[in-house]
């Protein structure tokens, strides 16, 4: 495959651009007629799944699609959006208080500003601790201020993680496509693309291998489908899948599989983290429908916060929260492979930016 790496970046691009949306393309005409056939309730629903993964393949498609036109400032804005409505999407279902206001304020509209800010102006030693460091003390700062002790750990902990898994993890994806590889240069949203295809199919995998793999689950309660044995074969076919596409990249073959099984690996081990925070609110899924309960003593409370207690339960099937598929669903296994591949990438081949 040496003539793949001969072409010009924009004929690299153009020809990526055909396979990607071409297989898409293929891959919905045939579900389409697929689903005229008639089908059992089961099979309807298993159905209803497929259509739900294929529309979310379509629109990480186009995401990329804008991010390669929009150059590195769009990707970056584009990104950020993707930020603020994901970590809008974990809040939502977090039990917050009015004290808390100033801290979301802060979260929402400094600390993430300030954040892709860093990321577009290539400051990478600074935006890789501006949020671990810096965030992390004036969130609780901020709170303390506002003179409510009460949960004030548990509140706090939480709008610090959603910062991190939503912010801090997902910024690290525009970061790669400023990373300035020798004889490489404007290439950086293929290693986005490779990103995204690796977690998409190692999570794809993962799925699917765990319904056929009788194992007993390593942790029932969090996940009866999550095992070693379905982690690694997933990982391995990430790890594949960014071998299969090392020619849009700077690596050779054997460091795509590497860094691929790095990335794979990661996103599938956050992806059952953030499933463990879900089963902790009480919902199946992310999303921006829940409802929303004032109590007495001035808090906040949802239908997945634990002090919700009988009022949310009662009332859950008028909180609209039907099962959809948030986007936070979609994109935890890249917000928690980023960072990680992004470091892995930097450290191996010795960047600077």
């Amino acid at each position: 495959m040496g003539w793949l790496r001969e072409l010009s970046v924009d004929q690299q691009i153009s020809l990526l651009f055909v396979i990607v949306f071409g297989v898409l393309g293929l891959v919905t005409l045939g579900a389409f007629f697929f689903s005229l056939r008639e089908r059992n309730s089961s099979a309807a629903a298993r159905d209803m799944r497929f259509k739900r993964d294929l529309r979310a393949a379509w629109l990480g498609a186009t995401v990329f699609w804008l991010s390669w036109v929009s150059g590195p400032l769009g990707a970056t804005l584009l990104f950020g959006l993707l930020s603020f409505l994901a970590l809008r999407e974990f809040i939502t279902l977090m039990h917050t208080r009015r004290s808390d206001h100033r801290s979301l304020l802060a979260a929402f509209f400094v600390v993430l500003p300030l954040q892709y800010a860093l990321v577009g102006n290539r400051n990478f030693d600074l935006f890789t601790v501006f949020i671990p460091v810096y965030a992390f003390i004036a969130i609780p700062v901020i709170s303390a201020l506002a003179g409510d002790p009460e949960r004030f750990l548990e509140r706090n902990a939480k709008i610090q993680w959603g910062i991190m898994v939503c912010v801090f993890g997902l910024s690290h994806a525009p970061a790669l496509l400023l990373l300035d590889f020798p004889q490489h240069a404007g290439q950086g949203a293929f290693l986005v693309f490779f990103l995204v295809v690796v977690a998409m199919v190692a999570q794809v995998t993962q799925e699917g291998l765990s319904r056929w793999l009788r194992r007993r689950p390593l942790a029932r309660a969090i996940s009866r489908s999550f095992s070693w044995r379905a982690w690694l074969l997933g990982a391995v076919a990430g790890a594949l899948a960014g071998t299969a596409l090392y020619w849009v990249t700077p690596f050779k073959p054997w460091q795509a599989f590497s860094m691929g099984l790095i990335a794979a690996g990661s996103g599938l081990l956050g992806e059952f983290v953030m499933k463990a925070l879900k089963k902790d609110v009480g919902v199946r899924f992310w999303g921006n429908r829940t409802l929303t309960h004032e109590m007495p003593d001035g808090s906040t409370v949802t239908a997945g916060s634990d002090s919700a207690g009988a009022v949310a339960g009662s009332s859950l099937s008028q909180a609209g929260l039907t099962g959809a598929v948030g986007l936070l669903d979609r994109i935890a296994p890249l917000a928690f492979a980023a960072p990680v591949f992004f470091h892995s990438v930097r450290w191996y081949f010795q960047l600077r930016g």
